[in-house]
């Protein structure tokens, strides 16, 4: 009724009355509600994660490809000013450290918070990266809910980048930081607070050299006389908060419905990340706690 609106109970009845379609219903159902309109050629918007299960998403990217519809998956944090300022530095991580947190919600129980918070790091991480992962080492807990509530994963990428991630849902606090380390620069980017600051060493490059080739008696007196602050620039990251991320994604989905234009994340992009969530969910699940020994594995620590 506040938006005018018309309500139905079948996601059939909607196929024939809409141009494009965006799909924000719980995670497990998303491959179910997609289908129909994807089958009738109609571009779909499918907010995060793309699905449950990597053999989900699979599905919907074979029937997309075979039927030549667009679909673009609603990874919102791309389109964070924060991180969309963070973009124009040309950085090559070499380790990135993400913190996800929040208090409880009782919203996307139907998943874990790997696919419900921690696949927004493991999205942005993956774009940042642009490598393979080769490796995945999980730990996590569930205390609430029956799938982990609180993980810590450590990914290693082909290119040498290792990145971890931490992401509860049983916080005191909400915090959305990512801190990444690079030849060229070091970031840290806040985007609950939609801020971040840069880090570069060009200021004084052959002061830095200098320090290197010295004794550490060297460096002590060099101390003395050098600033630490001298050698670096520091940089404030000055967001454009003109619009919201949805607002920035729903106009990117239009231009897709509209003109044409590839998807900003798209199907794919999805999966890969399904695909990694998936695996830490996996390394979470059989994580033994007390040694080989123990029959105690993976999520199953919080007994009454």
């Amino acid at each position: 009724k506040q938006r005018d609106c018309q309500a139905l109970t079948d996601v059939a009845q909607a196929v024939g009355m809409v141009d494009a379609a965006i799909i924000a219903t719980p995670t497990t159902t998303h491959l179910i509600a997609a289908r129909p309109f994807i089958e009738a050629g109609k571009p779909v918007l499918i907010e995060k994660p793309f699905t449950d299960d990597p053999e989900a998403g699979q599905a919907l990217i074979d029937l997309a490809e075979k039927l030549g519809t667009s679909v673009q998956v609603g990874h919102t944090e791309r389109f964070n000013s924060a991180s969309l300022a963070m973009r124009k530095y040309d950085i090559h991580p070499k380790f990135i450290e993400a913190h996800r947190i929040s208090p409880y919600t009782f919203r996307s129980a139907d998943v874990g918070v790997v696919l419900d918070m921690m696949i927004h790091d493991i999205d942005l991480v993956g774009m940042l990266v642009g490598s393979e992962v080769v490796d995945i080492q999980a730990v996590g807990v569930n205390v609430i809910g029956q799938s982990e509530d609180i993980c810590n994963a450590r990914l290693q990428y082909a290119n040498g980048c290792v990145v971890n991630l931490t992401a509860s849902r049983l916080a005191i606090k909400t915090e959305r930081k990512m801190r990444i380390f690079s030849e060229q620069a070091y970031l840290s980017v806040d985007y609950g607070k939609n801020c971040g600051v840069v880090i570069t060493k060009e200021k004084n490059l052959d002061m830095i050299q200098m320090a290197r080739e010295m004794n550490v008696d060297d460096i002590a007196e060099l101390a003395q006389s050098v600033d630490f602050k001298d050698l670096i620039t520091v940089e404030e990251i000055v967001p454009d908060a003109s619009a919201d991320p949805l607002t920035r994604q729903a106009e990117a989905f239009g231009r897709t419905v509209m003109e044409g234009v590839p998807p900003i994340c798209s199907a794919s992009d999805g999966l890969v990340a399904v695909r990694i969530a998936s695996d830490i969910v996996r390394g979470v699940q059989g994580h033994r706690w007390d040694g080989k020994e123990s029959p105690r594995a993976g999520l199953d620590i919080i007994r009454k």
